[in-house]
């Protein structure tokens, strides 16, 4: 059996996820990465993107945006601005989030809500 760590993925409104795992890839701001059991200690902020998670379940994919994630040797918590299981998001739910980014990009001047604007974009289109 492969080895595990105990995952948790929380949003405002519920609790997701709180299961052992092999591996999750999460969406760092930095750039997509994987923790695996015994990672070392990171705390890091979420972009909208594609979390991964491969448990004893399979695979399974959610959308998240914004948050931070804290992995360490035994464990991930991501808290998650917004996350949602992708099986589960509607057309109309990812219509009305690329319309909320596309109306927040001709609003403002901040490059980084501009980045996160767009990479919200991006990825909910690919989605479909």
């Amino acid at each position: 059996m492969a080895e595990t760590f105990k995952f948790e993925l929380v949003s405002p409104e519920r609790l997701l996820v709180s299961e052992d795992v092999t591996s999750v890839k999460v969406p760092g701001d930095d750039g997509d990465y994987v923790v695996l059991p015994e990672h070392a200690p990171i705390m890091s902020t979420l972009r909208p993107g594609i979390l991964v998670v491969d448990g004893a379940n399979g695979e399974k994919q959610y959308y998240v945006q914004g948050g931070f994630a804290d992995a360490g040797p035994s464990s991930l918590t991501v808290l998650a601005e917004l996350a949602l299981t992708v099986d589960e998001m509607s057309a109309d739910e990812k219509a009305a989030q690329i319309a909320e980014a596309k109306a927040t990009l001709e609003k403002t001047k901040d490059d980084f809500v501009i980045r996160h604007c767009n990479e919200t974009v991006s990825c909910l289109e690919a989605l479909n």
